[in-house]
């Protein structure tokens, strides 16, 4: 198997770690790292044969932790930090459209599929939103807000065009 990284190398995560009920004394759901913190791999192992896992450690937090390698890039590898990543949830701060015609409207609730550090104006996401099933829209970082709990947000029924 070969291995992208070797001991000792400085490694950014480019995701945020949180505990999958293996990591001792932490809860399940539990942040263990923040994406964008880089710590040096210390061992390296597989899991299920198939799959390089680094034992990194983070010497800011105090922590070694498991990561993946496709959690990982090299510590001067490019890196352009977001501020949402996979499966977070978002509200989008403008209506959002294709060739005129509005297809969600301001405040819809979606979730963030893919990150996008290289589009041509910043970050950018593919955002699936709630009220436009089974499609994709490619929004930019400026124009999506974290979703806020009920009580906060104004709520009004938000339907989607097709």
């Amino acid at each position: 198997m070969n291995y992208r990284f070797d001991f000792g190398d400085a490694v950014r995560v480019i995701r945020n770690v949180k505990d999958d009920g293996t990591y001792p004394g932490a809860n399940v759901g539990q942040l263990l790292v923040r994406r964008g913190s880089v710590g040096h791999v210390v061992d390296i192992g597989t899991f299920l044969q198939d799959q390089v896992i680094y034992s990194v450690h983070f010497l800011d937090i105090k922590r070694i932790i498991g990561c993946r390698e496709e959690e990982l890039i090299g510590e001067s590898d490019p890196w352009v930090p977001s501020r949402f990543e996979f499966r977070e949830k978002v509200r989008n701060t403008l209506a959002l459209g294709r060739e005129g015609v509005v297809l969600v409207p301001e405040q819809a609730v979606g979730e963030i599929i893919k990150v996008v550090r290289d589009a041509a104006d910043g970050v950018a996401y593919h955002v699936h939103f709630d009220c436009l099933p089974g499609r994709l829209l490619q929004v930019p970082e400026s124009a999506l807000l974290p979703l806020l709990p009920l009580a906060q947000a104004k709520e009004s029924p938000l339907e989607c065009v097709s």
